[in-house]
């Protein structure tokens, strides 16, 4: 395992330190030294303090001569260690109890004493680090003092370290790069030199002349900032090799740097690591770096390199891309979420780095892309990474961003937005449909100096890519096939389309055109734009849309009229599942379980102010009901203990999700979902109905037990296997399961008429999602069932308050079947308002954060509401296609 066994002395002891005697350590700026003898009596003085039984120290990790003491001492102590940056200090204790924090405080270094934790962190643990978050949320990453030791060594091993060398060290220590150059150079005796300033700095470079540092380690942003202050125009006498890691770096500028320092016999060292595999993994060596500019190298000593395929199988042959996987004692001993991990000993033997790479003739390897930074549209798997190379080719220094949807190009510089889109358009193949870019004074960065990725995913785009409402048709054309010139005689076929652009083209043509004309694509493009403005006859919409307002009518009926018909609830949870799929199966494919989760707010919100007001009304507060479980008939809303049943869906789907959640969180599940998606889909559907079979012989909770978790979840699974199905044998096999089970149930268990119409119900709806996902309907139909669906969740949780207290007053007034129609009616009414109301809200409160949240016509959802699922109508795609009708 990564983190297992120990190294027989530690380099980082105080023994170990105290040895090397007067030989400075730290150089500080102004000149001050800590020689290795006082920097060992500084850490044994404060290790003093802190020894004890095992537990957990927190350092705010400054790069000061205060945190290196603090981070050395810590671990004499027998503590595990968790770096922190200073913005999250407070968040970091509050996740992991520690029992010491040792940071900054009315501009003194303080150690606090904490409450701590029972959990004794693993005796293997050393340091907790974060990851840089740069491609999505960080994560703390468990390492061992093997771990530490380990690549502390290698690293001195093949950079050729001794005890006369200095390094400079401008990277924060809470970053994994910047704690191995410490690392590295006590672990051989060698001095670090920490300027404790910003490289644009007005004397700087003065000062890293006069350090005599030896060598220095940076980011390529390190890099760009050197090259603004001048670097290259400087003589450093002592300066013997460079290293930058934590990214690419232009090859442009790795061969610009390295003519230099080889000009002057140094030597520039390419790295490539991660916080996984306690920083580094692989380097370039400099006698072979000439020509290679583009490499990461070869494996670090004790360390190799696979390239693999999606099975785990090893890719051999050369220049075959696959996944990169690293094995060696550097692997992290696993990640940590809270303190309970912190005890858990070491779970990997290899780092699956989620990098794309080659391998070339002479075995060294190349980084293409990244497994997680990729779109796939309309077939086309677009690496972000190749397109940001393409880009720097031309002089456009970006970061691109993308979904399956659409790719955007934040860029810096005077380059104009439609030359940059054209640029993307060529380097992927797709159309000026698909890309944006947008110009930034400046990329924003990390404090490791990487691109913050996140952030400018949440940023709010400028609108450059090619909408299908902004011209007419020749510009829609001109638009997909460029760069070729389009002329009126030209048509879609004698223009060489493809699939691609079909899909794109009758999109953007029916929002035209209406109902386009039978061969179309053969037509020229001058006789199809004579069309324009034609009445439009008909339009197509999801058939999920329909389901999920036929569905909640269905329910406002039935509970009303109480005829037979439940069968709106059931479809809701094979939507439920169906959206899941659709819209997160991203985060639980990638572990992301807080983005699944996130969106719940949006339904509890409305939920808990119900439960409150049925508590006021009652005098009593329904527990069961506060905590989600009523559904389970532990409780009875005749004695206040619960809300009434109605609301037990809600409490179904949050269950759900967990569930999901808990399944997804597991590595094993994931990998073995995103390498066959169906077959386990369709083995969890196999688990769920037999869970279905067997909760009513193990619990006997009489008719409640419909409104339980596992007497619905199966039906869930099978809405995301209906999502994930994509071939005609697997949508085939999906229904196949589906309606041999409704039938079962509906004609062999169901011993009810409504219970028949139910599960039979349920075939149809299974049918039209997998066989029938976009149905014609005319215009006023759309403008009927769009609102429904989009209202959906407001009218299931309101429709019963018109009925049993708006209506209540004139009950007497109304006949029967006047009271009905107007309780159904009211109670839609009631919902569509409340769902209204919640979107105007909510796009005001963003506001007031500066957010370009649009208040759209019916069918638009802002992004937090779009991926709730069942309960709401649309998904991102389907909203921006009703918001533009």
């Amino acid at each position: 395992m990564g983190g297992s066994g120990e190294l027989s002395v530690s380099p980082f002891g105080v023994a170990s330190l105290a040895a090397r005697g007067d030989r400075p350590a730290l150089l500080l700026r102004g000149g001050r030294i800590v020689s290795y003898r006082e920097l060992a009596e500084r850490i044994d003085r404060l290790a003093s303090r802190w020894r004890g039984d095992r537990g957990l120290v927190t350092i705010e990790a400054d790069l000061s001569e205060h945190a290196v003491v603090a981070y050395l001492a810590a671990l004499e102590a027998g503590h595990a260690v968790a770096l922190c940056g200073t913005a999250s200090m407070l968040r970091d204790r509050e996740v992991f109890r520690p029992e010491y924090c040792y940071r900054r405080f009315d501009g003194r270094w303080r150690m606090e004493r904490l409450e701590g934790d029972a959990i004794a962190p693993h005796p293997e643990l050393a340091v907790l680090l974060s990851t840089s978050g740069s491609t999505g949320h960080g994560k703390w990453v468990r390492l061992s003092h093997m771990n530490i030791q380990s690549n502390a060594r290698s690293i001195a091993e093949y950079l050729g370290l001794t005890a006369a060398d200095r390094g400079c060290l401008i990277l924060p220590l809470h970053y994994s790069y910047g704690l191995s150059v410490l690392n590295a150079h006590l672990a051989v005796g060698a001095s670090v030199y920490m300027p404790g300033c910003s490289i644009l700095d007005e004397g700087f470079l003065d000062e890293l002349a006069q350090s005599a540092s030896s060598n220095f380690a940076g980011v390529p942003y390190s890099y760009d900032l050197l090259e603004k202050a001048g670097f290259r125009a400087r003589d450093f006498p002592a300066l013997r090799f460079m290293t930058v890691a934590g990214g690419r770096l232009a090859p442009e500028l790795v061969r610009r740097y390295n003519e230099h320092l080889s000009a002057r016999n140094a030597r520039l060292f390419v790295m490539y690591g991660q916080t996984e595999a306690t920083a580094r993994m692989a380097y370039m060596p400099p006698d072979r770096l000439r020509g290679r500019e583009d490499r990461i190298g070869i494996a670090i000593p004790g360390g190799s390199l696979t390239i693999e395929d999606n099975d785990g199988r090893i890719i051999s042959s050369a220049d075959q891309p696959g996944e990169l996987v690293y094995r060696g004692p550097n692997v992290m001993m696993g990640y940590a979420s809270s303190r309970a991990d912190l005890a858990r000993g070491a779970e990997l033997s290899e780092l699956r780095t989620g990098d794309l790479a080659v391998r070339d003739a002479d075995g060294v390897f190349r980084i293409v892309g990244r497994t997680k930074r990729i779109s796939k549209i309309a077939g086309l798997r677009i690496g972000h990474d190749a397109l940001e190379a393409a880009l720097e080719q031309h002089g456009v220094a970006a970061a691109v961003v993308g979904n399956d949807t659409e790719i955007h190009a934040y860029y810096v510089g005077s380059g104009d937005p439609d030359e940059v889109r054209r640029l993307l358009v060529e380097a992927s193949g797709l159309t000026l449909m698909h890309v944006g870019a947008s110009r930034l004074d400046k990329l924003p960065r990390l404090t490791s100096g990487k691109i913050d990725y996140p952030a400018l995913r949440m940023r709010p785009a400028a609108a450059t890519c090619g909408s299908s409402e902004e011209g007419d048709v020749e510009a829609l054309f001109a638009q997909l096939f460029y760069p070729k010139k389009v002329r009126p005689e030209d048509s879609f076929l004698s223009l060489g389309g493809d699939s691609l652009r079909f899909v794109q083209l009758s999109i953007g043509l029916e929002k035209r055109l209406g109902e386009l004309p039978e061969g179309w694509e053969k037509m020229p493009v001058g006789a199809l734009a004579a069309h324009n403005g034609r009445e439009r006859k008909s339009r197509r919409i999801g058939a999920d849309f329909l389901i999920r307002a036929l569905a909640i009518l269905l329910v406002v009926v039935h509970h009303e009229t109480l005829w037979p018909i439940p069968g709106g609830s059931a479809a809701m949870v094979i939507l439920a599942g169906f959206g899941l799929a659709r819209f997160q199966s991203g985060a639980l494919l990638s572990g992301a379980i807080d983005k699944l989760l996130r969106p719940l707010a949006q339904i509890l919100v409305p939920y808990y102010l119900i439960v409150a007001g049925y508590a006021l009304a009652w005098g009593d507060v329904p527990w069961a009901s506060v905590f989600l479980v009523g559904n389970f008939g532990i409780a009875d809303p005749g004695l206040h203990g619960m809300v009434p049943y109605l609301y037990w869906f809600i409490e179904a789907y949050c269950q759900m999700l967990l569930v999901f959640g808990a399944l997804f969180a597991v590595p094993f599940v994931r990998r073995a979902a995103a390498k066959r998606p169906l077959a386990v889909g369709m083995a969890l559907f196999a688990a769920a109905f037999a869970a279905r079979m067997a909760f009513p012989l193990l619990i006997d909770i009489g008719n409640r037990q419909i409104f339980t978790l596992p007497w619905i979840f199966y039906m869930a699974v099978l809405g995301w296997c209906a999502a994930i199905a994509e071939t005609w044998k697997e949508r085939s096999m999906v229904m196949l399961a589906g309606t041999g089970v409704f039938l079962f149930l509906g004609l062999y268990e169901g011993v009810w008429i409504g219970t028949k119409v139910k599960y039979l119900l349920q075939i149809a709806v299974l049918a039209a999602l997998l066989f029938l996902p976009r149905i014609r309907m005319p215009q006023w139909g759309r403008r009927l069932i769009l609102p429904l669906s989009a209202a959906g969740f407001h009218i299931y949780i309101l429709h019963r308050f018109v009925p049993e207290l708006l209506l209540l007053p004139i009950r007497p007034l109304l006949s029967p079947f006047a009271f009905a129609l107007c309780s159904i009616l009211g109670g839609i009414a009631l919902g569509i308002a409340a769902w209204l109301g919640q979107r105007r809200l909510i796009a005001w409160l963003a506001g007031t954060r500066d957010r370009r949240i649009s208040l759209a016509p019916v069918g638009r959802l802002e992004p937090g509401l779009a991926s709730v699922g069942p309960l709401l109508a649309l998904g991102p795609q389907e909203g921006n296609q009703v918001q533009r009708q």
